[in-house]
């Protein structure tokens, strides 16, 4: 049995969550924050057996995607001014984690 985690976007997660569960998959959502644009995100714990982990994985690589977008970036010029202006990184998708699970309860 492997724990899956996954971290996506919150624009995607209503769609991951949604196809996880009309393919029978259990996922507990937590609300979490990525470190660089402190922008929210979920991360989904799933709990699959081996042979199901691809399938698992397949259903958010379906539904989580990368997208372009402008954030405000601050750059100091050698003075004590500082000029804002935007620049575009690449959001979304996921990144997954499979561990192995050595016991699994549901009661």
């Amino acid at each position: 049995m492997k724990l899956i985690y996954a971290i996506v976007n919150n624009d995607d997660s209503h769609s991951v969550s949604s196809s996880l569960t009309r393919h029978g998959f259990q996922a507990t959502k937590l609300a979490s924050t990525g470190g660089f644009l402190m922008a929210g995100n979920t991360t989904f714990m799933i709990c699959a057996e081996d042979d199901k982990v691809d399938e698992v994985i397949e259903r958010i690589k379906k539904h989580s995607h990368r997208r372009k977008q402008f954030v405000p970036n601050s750059a100091n010029f050698g003075t004590n001014s500082f000029a804002s202006f935007p620049v575009e990184v690449s959001v979304g998708g996921a990144t997954i984690f499979v561990t192995d699970i050595e016991r699994f309860e549901k009661v």
